[in-house]
């Protein structure tokens, strides 16, 4: 198995999904948690020296930081809504509590920058579609440079792309500091939908490759959910959802850049593609979900 390829429950602890920090990774500034909280329970999470997100995965939650509440109405799955979330700083003990159950995703970046907790409502959150015709996706920019700028290193995003579709591309890098790009590692976090389009499930699958231009790195991996994929350099995409399951990720970047950045630069033999999406229509099922709920 490949070690940029993380195959859903290899990184679990306990009963939560997910914990990779960046010495699990290999790198120095990216992370991430998925925890899971019965119904009627709570939890302590420590930051230590990360900041990060608290992304609803399905349930609601309330978030006790610092002195502060905040109540984050979330969604049945990633397939059917944008979702309320809410940042927490570094060094800041974090209450979680739900009623009804809940999977929640902690982005998070090691970061220098104390800043003070921040309520993120999902109608503020810029729903995008992107790309052209088999290429066209939704995009949940919640946490990028520009839309969100409280943060002191952490980047995120999620997207959702239509079954059969492709995203990512054309393949992209971040591994650099030029005028093009700067450095980022990333973490590609995977749900999967079944055939309802909605629920989440092991049956279906979609396809991932990360590649240098040099073949020094060449994965081509399919990857299922709960799957999670590390990118520490060279192109990344296509992501592609079979046909009959659609597929979300979430986006994790942070790097040594002094400002945060997602800036990154196309595989110059793939990046003529972006020129035809002009005269091409866009997939009609994006957007697929907005803060009301889904929309196709």
């Amino acid at each position: 198995m490949s070690k940029l390829h993380r195959l859903a429950g290899t990184l679990s602890a306990g009963n939560d999904p997910v914990l990779l920090t960046p010495d699990d990774a290999g790198w120095t500034y990216t992370g991430l948690r998925v925890l899971r909280l019965a119904a009627g329970a709570s939890r302590t999470v420590h930051t230590g020296d990360f900041e990060a997100f608290v992304l609803p995965l399905s349930g609601s939650c309330t978030v006790r930081v610092d002195g502060l509440t905040f109540e984050l109405t979330g969604r049945e799955t990633v397939f059917t809504r944008v979702t309320d979330f809410a940042y927490v700083p570094r060094d800041a003990v974090v209450e979680l509590s739900t009623v009804d159950g809940l999977e929640v995703a902690l982005p998070m970046a090691r970061c220098t920058r104390r800043l003070a907790p921040k309520y993120g409502p999902a109608e503020q959150v810029p729903v995008e579609v992107r790309g052209a015709g088999p290429a066209t996706r939704q995009v949940n920019s919640f946490g990028v440079p520009g839309i969100w700028d409280h943060a002191d290193k952490l980047n995120a995003c999620e997207l959702i792309t239509p079954d059969g579709n492709w995203s990512s591309y054309p393949p992209h890098k971040h591994d650099e500091a030029t005028d093009c790009e700067v450095i980022n590692e990333e973490i590609y976090y995977f749900r999967i939908a079944d055939r309802d389009g909605i629920t989440p499930s092991s049956t279906g699958f979609g396809l991932h490759r990360t590649y240098t231009a040099d073949g020094s790195l060449d994965e081509n991996v399919a990857v299922r959910d709960g799957d999670v994929f590390l990118v520490p350099h060279g192109y990344h995409g296509p992501c592609m959802a079979a046909p009959g399951y659609p597929m979300y990720y979430l986006n994790v970047l942070a790097g040594p850049a002094s400002e945060r950045s997602m800036s990154f630069c196309d595989d110059p033999a793939h990046a003529w593609v972006r020129s035809h999406w002009a005269d091409e229509p866009l997939d009609p099922r994006c957007p697929v979900t907005s803060h009301e709920g889904r929309l196709a």
